[in-house]
């Protein structure tokens, strides 16, 4: 049941997203649209209160409740520049904004670019071990949490080889402009 939730506020986050631009920009609400993207948040907050709801009912952690915590997590670190990502196009082909900003794709501004995405990464992987250690602690029961120390550690192995693949290799070996 909680996969179920976890997919649909997903899709809520990304509903709520649209309609909310699609109010903002080509039927001219603003208002409507900032009351709708404000919104986008509450889908956390409902992840968040089920998910410990079904723990706290005497559920053994499995991999939803894993899933459900990283998805928190990484919500909270980059919903916002996804949002800001969205809006730009939005703004762009429906309100004649300037055409959305593209990532650097060489030299130390790619490898600054990598920095800031890994440290947003490293947030998303701060909040979501939180979320994991205080469900462990909220339960426990070591048995019945066992999963959710499993993806502490896939968590951290990610990251460890997100930061060697991407910032570490850009600010070492940094792409060079094709001529």
């Amino acid at each position: 049941m909680l996969v179920v939730v976890v997919v649909g506020c997903e899709i809520g986050f990304w509903v709520l997203l649209v309609a909310g631009l699609v109010a903002r920009y080509p039927l001219r609400r603003p208002r409507l649209g900032a009351a709708l993207l404000v919104c986008v948040p509450l889908v956390d907050l409902v992840l968040l209160a089920v998910t410990a709801l079904d723990l706290r009912r005497g559920a053994t952690a499995d991999a939803t409740h894993g899933l459900a915590a990283v998805y928190l997590g990484f919500s909270v670190a980059f919903g916002h520049s996804t949002i800001r990502w969205a809006d730009q196009r939005f703004a762009h082909r429906f309100a004649g904004g300037p055409p959305p900003v593209r990532p650097p794709r060489h030299g130390w501004a790619r490898a600054r670019h990598e920095w800031r995405e890994w440290a947003k990464g490293l947030l998303g992987w701060a909040v979501a071990c939180a979320f994991l250690v205080a469900a462990i602690v909220y339960v426990g029961d070591a048995e019945r949490t066992r999963e959710l120390w499993d993806w502490v550690r896939t968590l951290t192995v990610g990251l460890v080889i997100w930061l060697i693949a991407f910032p570490v290799w850009e600010t070492i070996f940094p792409r060079r402009p094709r001529r």
